[in-house]
């Protein structure tokens, strides 16, 4: 008896790119976390990132909202949360689709 079983094809093509903000709940914990650091006063650290020179920095935004995410899902290592940004999705909506590397230094 043959079955008829949906199509899993994984080189299938996008139309369009994908949006990261659609593959995640309206309400997940990581859309929380993003827009909590947005209301944050974070000038001070901006500050530190003035003219150094370089690679450009990441935005702490960015990096204070991994670490918020990871600690709040139990994520401690920064080795992790690295590798998070490439394996769960609300860590890739976090990092906007960006690996910031674990021992990145400014």
């Amino acid at each position: 008896m043959a079955r008829d079983y949906l199509s899993s094809n994984r080189q299938q093509a996008y139309l369009l790119p994908p949006s990261i903000d659609e593959w995640l709940p309206k309400e997940h914990l990581a859309r929380f976390i993003v827009e909590i650091v947005k209301e944050l006063d974070l000038s001070n650290i901006h500050k530190g990132y003035g003219g150094q020179g370089g690679s450009k920095a990441y935005n702490p935004e960015v990096l204070l909202s991994l670490l918020f995410y990871g600690y709040a899902t139990g994520t401690f290592s920064s080795r992790k949360i690295e590798r998070a940004t490439y394996d769960s999705i609300a860590s890739r909506y976090i990092a906007a689709n960006t690996h910031p590397d674990h021992d990145y230094s400014c």
